[in-house]
């Protein structure tokens, strides 16, 4: 399990009323419901909002199931609520609980009102803001209104990451710009509830994901997106067992995210730890019946002059020779003998010796070929050429055999 998936599991349990245990002395949340509507009703009463057209009606069926009223068609939600929740819950539309709106449309030519500074998206990230590069334009005063939020407005992208929340814990009011939607609870509620609830719904798939789901967030769809309702006082004791949980899902992420880097590197590390065992002769066993590594290099060595005799290959005029003496490494070259302890990069068995690789390798560099002679497909007399990154082309065979054959690669 992830250190996302244990925390949708908490707020899995928590939405569907399983994270704390019911009091049946608590307001049920038909009544809290009930208050919220009568309230929305006196602000129509006072023209501070406008009565829907078609509002919505949601209620518990005598089967125990949701169902939704508009006018007088009434249909079942119960394919459509993603989960069960106790009895003392309602299921209800978002925008039976919160006043919503979006900010301002960002317009350069419009400079009437005051010039304030707004936030937007790239502003607002889950659970904080960066209020770095806060940019300004003007608003006229209903626009000041309808744009500002205030402490424990709850803030939710409309675009970009869709769902993304935040509740606003400053002590001053900021204004928004139109890609935000404002919520602000008709009566007091438990922002940090519903805030969670964005969480789950966005990690979870309900908001912004792909095939079901909703994939935007227009004011359209926000109104109508369905949440649980507890009672008022469960919405507290769960968000407080929620944030005595969160040390302990935090500190399951910081190892999820240790654990994450060492198996990234631990291919890495483990190829180069065995192979620094086996340069060294920790990988297997020595055998003591093995030839030892000096009578190898010594009839390497004895090839080696075969081959100078025969003049096929030339003499080194510089020879190294490296022995061991007194438990040390020495190189004789040109006839001086050093001892080389501080250059061996780490201790090998006795049976084994160290040297330079022209010793017991012939090291040839290639040609220099143009790029104008290599040809992009073979043809008669070519041969491939390889460079540090593969084939190069075709170049045309030039010259003896032997020449050829001093540059190929066999």
């Amino acid at each position: 399990m992830t250190a996302q998936q244990l925390k949708n599991s908490i707020l899995q349990m928590a939405v569907q009323g399983k994270l704390v245990p019911q009091d049946p002395n608590d307001e049920p949340a038909s009544v809290l419901l009930e208050r919220i509507r009568a309230e929305k009703e006196q602000l129509i009463k006072q023209k501070k909002i406008k009565k829907e057209k078609n509002p919505t009606y949601i209620f518990r069926g005598a089967d125990n199931t949701p169902y939704e009223k508009i006018g007088d068609e009434v249909r079942s939600l119960a394919d459509e609520v993603p989960f069960d929740i106790p009895d003392s819950w309602e299921w209800v539309q978002l925008g039976e609980l919160f006043q919503h709106n979006t900010g301002k449309a960002l317009n350069a030519a419009n400079r009437t009102g005051q010039l304030k500074q707004y936030i937007t998206t790239s502003n607002l990230y889950w659970n904080r803001f960066e209020l770095d590069n806060l940019k300004e334009m003007h608003f006229s005063e209903s626009e000041v209104e309808k744009c500002t939020v205030i402490k424990g407005d709850l803030l939710v992208c409309e675009g970009g990451d869709i769902g993304r929340a935040a509740i606003w814990s400053y002590d001053y009011p900021m204004c928004i710009q139109n890609h935000i939607h404002r919520l602000r609870a008709y009566v007091p509620l438990c922002t940090r509830f519903f805030y969670y609830l964005f969480d789950l719904y966005k990690h979870a798939g309900w908001i912004g994901g792909k095939g079901i789901g909703i994939q935007g967030l227009s004011s359209n769809a926000i109104h109508s997106l369905l949440f649980p309702l507890p009672p008022l006082a469960e919405q507290y004791r769960i968000v407080d067992a929620i944030v005595t949980l969160q040390p302990y899902t935090d500190a399951y992420a910081d190892v999820e995210s240790t654990l994450d880097i060492l198996n990234t590197a631990f291919p890495e590390r483990l190829k180069k730890s065995i192979l620094q065992e086996a340069v060294q002769g920790k990988l297997v066993p020595q055998d003591p019946s093995d030839e030892p590594a000096e009578a190898l290099l010594e009839r390497i060595r004895a090839e080696k002059q075969r081959l100078i005799k025969e003049g096929k290959i030339k003499k080194d005029k510089h020879e190294s020779v490296i022995f061991r003496r007194d438990n040390s490494h020495y190189e004789k070259l040109d006839g001086v003998e050093r001892c080389i302890d501080d250059e061996l990069p780490f201790e090998i068995p006795e049976n084994w010796c160290w040297c330079k690789i022209g010793t017991i390798f012939t090291l040839q560099a290639g040609k220099n070929i143009q790029a104008a002679e290599i040809h992009e497909n073979p043809f008669a007399e070519s041969y491939p050429c390889y460079g540090g990154n593969g084939i190069r082309g075709y170049p045309k065979y030039i010259g003896s055999y032997a020449r050829l054959l001093r540059f190929a690669l066999v």
